[in-house]
């Protein structure tokens, strides 16, 4: 009986021993002890940079601990992925999943999965797209600025946040419709592209929602919105759609952290963040870039995050943009 017991004993502490991270998961009683970090997968000052700081900001008031923000631009909004692949399941490390992350493991060899590797928050808001062109540009219009691709082929230097995000991926469909072609000039971040833009290093660009100081202060602008309705911030200015282009395009987001996390801390990182936003503070902060919130809880954000891989595959496949 003295063996059997010592035993079971053992066979216990071993499997405690074989999986350290179930004991180091806190409940959420004891979570969080010390500050998160929050990875936003763009660089400083774009809309989305900013607004996270806010929603980050009265989020750790809610859980008692500051949140940072990290900013890691580039590849597309990609870059947040390999870290949250990697983190350990505590609660610690979250990230912004942007629609690109859907996207890229049909366009290119990565080692993560955005299902997978990762455990929904909620779904945050999401961003319209916009055309925009510098203040004195001779291009007034979507006509003009297809007429001038078409006359001066390759030569209409277009900028988008990065390689293989929702902006990239629409214009190429649109110009190729059309047998048009044009420069692309990949930026990290909306806040560096705009800049460039309203400095006329650029003909033209596609950006989210941070576009709207430069519009606002007369600095850029806007041929077009990529929504299914005019935008109720800038009302005369037309849709894509409207304008006879087969173009609709939303990019939602959300919060995300490492796969495996308990439900507790799931559910205290969810209570957190929605106190957060829908606070009026940040409500007011994303309609600065004429956001609106689209909130989701943990279990419909899941859902969410799944149906945009399904979409993402169909599109990659229609458009033909997998690697080669």
């Amino acid at each position: 009986m003295m063996r059997r017991t010592l035993l079971r004993a053992g066979l216990t502490t071993a499997a405690i021993a074989a999986a350290p991270w179930v004991r180091a998961q806190p409940g959420a009683e004891d979570f969080p002890a010390h500050s998160l970090v929050l990875w936003v997968p763009w660089t400083a000052g774009g809309g989305t940079d900013v607004t996270l700081r806010v929603l980050a900001e009265l989020a750790g008031r809610v859980l008692g601990q500051r949140i940072v923000i990290e900013n890691r631009g580039g590849a597309g909004g990609t870059l947040a992925m390999p870290i949250l692949q990697n983190a350990p399941p505590d609660g610690y490390t979250l990230a912004q999943m942007p629609q690109p992350v859907f996207r890229a493991p049909f366009t290119q060899k990565v080692t993560w999965d955005p299902i997978r590797d990762t455990t929904p928050i909620l779904q945050v808001s999401g961003v319209t797209f916009g055309l925009l062109v510098p203040a004195d540009s001779p291009l007034r219009s979507v006509s003009d600025l297809l007429a001038y691709a078409a006359e001066h082929p390759g030569q209409l230097s277009l900028a988008t946040n990065g390689v293989g995000t929702t902006p990239h991926v629409v214009l190429d469909a649109l110009f190729a419709s059309r047998g048009l072609s044009y420069l692309h000039v990949p930026y990290k971040g909306a806040a560096e592209q705009m800049i460039a833009l309203s400095a006329g290093q650029l003909m033209a660009g596609v950006n989210a929602n941070g576009f709207a100081p430069f519009v606002d202060t007369g600095r850029l602008r806007l041929l077009a919105t990529f929504g299914a309705a005019r935008s109720r911030r800038w009302p005369t200015v037309p849709t894509m759609k409207e304008l006879g282009h087969d173009v609709v395009a939303m990019s939602p987001y959300g919060l995300a952290g490492p796969r495996g996390l308990h439900a507790s801390i799931v559910q205290r990182l969810h209570d957190a963040f929605k106190a957060a936003l829908f606070d009026p503070r940040h409500i007011a902060e994303l309609g600065r870039y004429d956001q609106e919130i689209a909130y989701l809880d943990s279990a419909d954000y899941g859902r969410s995050m799944r149906a945009a891989v399904a979409a993402e595959k169909q599109i990659v496949e229609r458009l033909g943009l997998g690697p080669v």
